[in-house]
């Protein structure tokens, strides 16, 4: 460590540039985390607050269109509800809408059709839950957008109208678009098209977009079994989220960039430390013929690298944060999570340090006669 610091204050000004561009790198690879995490949030928020394990679709449905295509029935939820490995089903309805309140405020939809009594019926944190035919619990996102309690909603094209009688805590999104939970029957109305005081058949009154599954207490969900009992196409909540409109381009696209980005991050301190140590190769030529061991040098090659990792990460991932706390609240589509932060952080360190790892083998080859005019 002693010549590592030595040499680090020597050439301050080359490893200071060399750290720039870690912090450089810190700070976008935040603020590529965030905008990740923040889609996510945006798309599926509603799906991940779910109190559910799964959802079975019809069986045909292609998983990245299930919850826009699916149509499955009150038998196909009985055959899942009657599985040992299952503690509650229930229908789900999911539809995308256009709307406008009384206020002529415009506003785009998720309705979440749900039976009141079910365990997929949310909390109110204001106002009132579900129980009127009409009545709207909508996601707080969509308050804080200008919809208020007492709203009325026209739903375009039917004209149906709803009352919103309460909020939730919370953003409920999906697909970028507000959540807004509504009875099952009124919700296979709309989803029917019936106009208001248009006669809707018994028919519509028995279909869902989805099964939503509860699994039993300490037991996994046997998704074959149920599929072929119920003819359904049944995934996790988590396999669920890639048939919210637009998730898994968005963030197989950030999660390509940043892997391109730690790799770009590995090769550029390995590009750095090859020079470095081709430029001192006397120097360490002379500590081998002092006798100096090769893995002493290793390791004092990578001292170098951690400390120039650990200070200027740390001095983008402090930048990155606070540029994120600027952007939040901005409407863009953003949230900083520890988790994602730290694993972002780990991950540049070390890879700079298998980077820095790869150049500094060059160590081995040094040949202690070439400090003792071997080389005449």
């Amino acid at each position: 460590m002693f010549l590592a610091m030595r040499e680090l204050w020597f050439a301050r000004s080359r490893f200071g540039l060399m750290g720039s561009v870690v912090a450089l790198i810190s700070v976008l690879m935040v603020l590529l985390s965030g905008l990740s995490s923040g889609l996510v949030e945006d798309g599926v928020s509603g799906l991940q607050r779910l109190p559910v394990d799964g959802f079975a679709f019809d069986e045909e449905t292609e998983v990245g269109s299930a919850f826009s295509r699916s149509l499955v029935d009150e038998e196909q939820a009985q055959q899942w509800s009657d599985r040992p490995d299952v503690e509650e089903a229930a229908l789900f309805g999911n539809l995308l809408v256009n709307a406008r309140s009384d206020k002529d405020v415009p506003v785009d939809l998720a309705l979440f059709g749900v039976e009141e009594d079910s365990f997929l019926a949310p909390e109110a944190a204001e106002g009132e839950g579900l129980g009127k035919d009409d009545g709207l619990v909508v996601s707080q996102s969509a308050i804080e957008e200008g919809i208020a309690i007492g709203d009325v909603l026209s739903v375009e094209r039917l004209g149906t109208e709803l009352e919103v009688v309460g909020a939730l805590e919370d953003k409920h999104t999906y697909g970028h678009v507000d959540v807004a939970y509504l009875p099952l029957h009124t919700w296979q109305e709309i989803y029917s098209g019936a106009q208001p005081g248009q006669e809707v058949g018994p028919e519509a009154y028995t279909v869902a977009t989805a099964v939503a599954l509860r699994a039993a207490s300490d037991t996994e969900i046997d998704h074959a079994a149920g599929d072929s009992a119920a003819q359904t196409m049944s995934l996790t909540l988590e396999e669920s989220f890639a048939a919210s409109p637009g998730y898994s381009a968005e963030t197989s696209t950030l999660n390509l960039i940043q892997a391109f980005l730690y790799a770009i991050s590995a090769l550029v301190i390995g590009a750095f430390f090859t020079v470095w140590t081709i430029q001192r190769k006397h120097e360490l030529a002379v500590l081998r013929a002092m006798g100096a061991s090769t893995g002493y040098l290793m390791r004092d090659g990578l001292a170098q690298a951690l400390a120039i990792l650990v200070v200027f990460c740390g001095l983008g991932l402090g930048v990155g944060i606070g540029v994120g706390s600027l952007i939040t609240g901005t409407g863009m589509p953003f949230l900083l999570e520890t988790s994602a932060i730290t694993t972002a952080a780990v991950l540049l360190i070390v890879l700079g340090l298998l980077g820095a790892l790869a150049a500094i083998v060059r160590i081995s080859s040094v040949d202690p006669l070439t400090a003792l005019g071997g080389r005449r």
